[in-house]
């Protein structure tokens, strides 16, 4: 259980810190107006969501459930857990759509937005952590 435990904090590690670097890029894209910059920018997005950020989250998501399901872990903030990891792999499905839009050159939204929106996975990183080493309900 340990090394899966040991995988999973690092599949999460890793998905965090791609959750937190796409949209600084996004932010970086919405403020560049030359072309190379902004092919550069969309390599670097489809690179980082295809190559890291969903192989990251697609692992930390099975060995969460294989923990859950195997070990049986349980309770109130077990669920709370859940609610807000589905809520972040919403936020990870949005990033693509943004990412989509990049790419087809049909972005509606300005940096100021993307710095925004940028903040919102440490909201969830926070009230995660606490969940799983408060257990406070």
């Amino acid at each position: 259980m340990l090394w899966i435990k040991a995988f999973h904090i690092i599949a999460v590690v890793t998905w965090f810190a791609a959750l937190f670097y796409l949209p600084r890029l996004f932010v970086y894209h919405a403020m560049s107006e030359d072309a190379v910059s902004i092919a550069r920018f969309k390599v670097m997005e489809r690179k980082l969501y295809r190559g890291i950020m969903t192989p990251s989250a697609m692992l930390a998501v099975t060995l969460g459930l294989w923990l859950w399901l195997g070990f049986g872990f349980s309770g109130g903030w077990l669920h709370a857990k859940l609610a807000l990891v589905t809520v972040l792999l919403v936020y990870h499905v949005y990033c693509g759509k943004l990412l989509r839009n990049f790419r087809d050159d049909r972005n509606q939204h300005g940096h100021v937005f993307y710095r925004w929106f940028n903040e919102f996975p440490v909201l969830i990183l926070v009230a995660v952590v606490i969940l799983v080493v408060v257990k406070p309900f």
